[in-house]
């Protein structure tokens, strides 16, 4: 009994080819395009691209899009050759068992709690607060009330305390009932979404293409300084260090593209339309993300988004300086919405595909693997899903989690990397549809750049991680270990 006992690749290719009994292959190339950007189009491109440009590298914002879009596509390039090789579900989690045997296999599976369940619950919190927004701003009609949309551990100005987040359980428990009715339906509500948001973005990318003041781009990448926050703490701006702390910072509005990958065993083509809903989302946001940011920076200058704009830049930037499109800024109100809807949707599947694949492995209890009979969906581990995030939305602050799940993505990002380069020599001659060209130096580039993310995210975000880990590998050696069924054959 070894844990570091590697799960055999035809075993693995086995359980691809009799999906017909497990989930059902619904999905298409452009489901899972849809997929990838409904999960990358959220909050990221509305609010971290006026917090870098403040904080970091003003204009230069852009470069540090493309530094961050490079990182996500080296990765990437590594995700399409796995999920296009290996169809099933699960992402890093059953790439790594392939490859670095379980143990590895376990701790990739527990850190991607922190991307998928964790970050579902604070977009989750955060769509509560937007909603209050679109009530106040847009519609016009009185707010929620405070103690019904903030957690317990929070007070309003007023001395109110909150209850529960009513809007953060309520929009977690749609979308995971909406998953467990089935993955196509799902992907076809998520499709509506995205061509919502995707719209928005080019407006606001066509229309304000007029309002650019060639002023705000002078200098365009600004010189080397530090910029003291509200609460005291200095950032880099400007420079070299500014555009890699706005790279590190605009990254957040990347994560997402790898939850395609956990759908690859409900995808009708995995070998063809893998490699093109990965690349192909990731490839268009990147795009949308640059000229956006350079609209957004020519439109509205560094101390508006300092001073004015905050969190709703994008809506105060159009307000102010945009006259005659006062009903564009609402409709960014609104695809903010849509967008965290739809990353919400995209992390709960990643996450109870995750979930069911440690389930079949037994890891986890056999109850996560369950299909319904009817739905062809992993039921008992959406409602499992549900009541996790569901309670962590209603109860917890939203700023309780900051960076871990940034951090938990970039340590899967390495471990895929990882991944690529170990099976190109334990398994030379495996069929691959795709390969990801350059090996091992595209690999080798891509743990590089993650490292450098998570080296500009601070010790305290290391130190999260490894006490996370620490609580992930008792419970492996507590109950894991004796269940697995790679190591207990029954």
């Amino acid at each position: 009994m070894s844990i570091w006992k590697r799960k055999p690749l035809d075993l693995l290719l086995a359980e691809a080819s009799e999906s017909e009994k497990g989930l059902k292959r619904t999905l298409t190339a452009w489901s899972l395009v849809a997929l990838g950007i409904g999960a990358i189009i959220g909050a990221g491109l509305f609010v971290r691209t006026a917090t870098a440009a403040a904080q970091n590298a003003g204009p230069s914002v852009t470069i540090g899009f493309i530094v961050a879009a490079i990182g996500c596509a080296l990765a990437g390039l590594c995700y399409a050759e796995l999920s296009s090789s290996i169809p099933i579900s699960g992402s890093a989690y059953t790439y790594t068992y392939a490859t670095m045997g379980e143990l590895l296999a376990w701790i990739i599976g527990w850190d991607l709690i922190l991307e998928y369940a964790v970050g579902a619950a604070t977009v989750g919190i955060a769509w509560s607060e937007y909603l209050n927004n679109l009530l106040v701003n847009v519609l016009h009609v009185s707010p929620i009330p405070y103690e019904y949309c903030h957690s317990p551990f929070q007070t309003s100005t007023d001395g109110v305390s909150g209850i529960i987040n009513i809007p953060a359980f309520f929009i977690v428990a749609v979308i995971s009932l909406l998953l467990i009715k089935g993955t196509q339906e799902s992907a076809f509500v998520n499709g509506i979404i995205v061509v919502t948001k995707v719209s928005i973005v080019i407006m606001i990318i066509v229309f304000g293409w007029h309002f650019i003041n060639p002023a705000n781009h002078t200098p365009y990448i600004p010189e080397a300084s530090t910029y003291t926050d509200d609460q005291g703490v200095g950032h880099h701006f400007g420079g070299i260090m500014g555009i890699l702390g706005a790279a590190g910072t605009v990254f957040f509005a990347f994560i997402g593209f790898d939850a395609v990958s956990t759908a690859a065993q409900e995808t009708k083509n995995p070998k063809r339309d893998m490699p093109i809903g990965i690349l192909g989302s990731l490839a268009i946001c990147t795009v949308l993300y640059i000229l956006f940011a350079h609209v957004l920076t020519g439109v509205a200058t560094v101390e508006d988004f300092r001073t004015g704009g905050k969190e709703a830049s994008v809506a105060f930037a159009i307000g102010k300086y945009m006259i005659g499109y006062k009903w564009l800024a609402d409709f960014v109100t609104v695809a903010i919405l849509a967008g965290f809807s739809s990353v919400i949707l995209v992390m709960l599947l990643g996450q109870s595909r995750v979930f069911y694949a440690m389930g079949k492995d037994g890891l986890l209890p056999k109850a996560f693997s369950d299909v319904h009979p009817k739905f062809k969906t992993p039921y008992k581990a959406n409602l499992v899903i549900l009541v996790i995030v569901g309670a962590f939305a209603a109860f917890i602050p939203g700023d309780i989690v900051g960076d871990m799940t940034s951090i938990g993505t970039l340590f899967a990002f390495i471990l895929v990397c990882i991944s690529v380069m170990v099976l190109r020599k334990t398994e030379p001659d495996m069929k691959r549809e795709f390969k990801t060209p350059f090996v091992p130096v595209v690999p080798i580039l891509g743990i590089i750049v993650c490292l450098a993310m998570i080296y500009g995210l601070g010790w305290t975000n290391w130190a999260r991680l490894i006490g996370w880990l620490a609580i992930g590998l008792v419970i492996y050696f507590v109950y894991s270990k004796k269940r697995s069924n790679l190591n207990h054959p029954k």
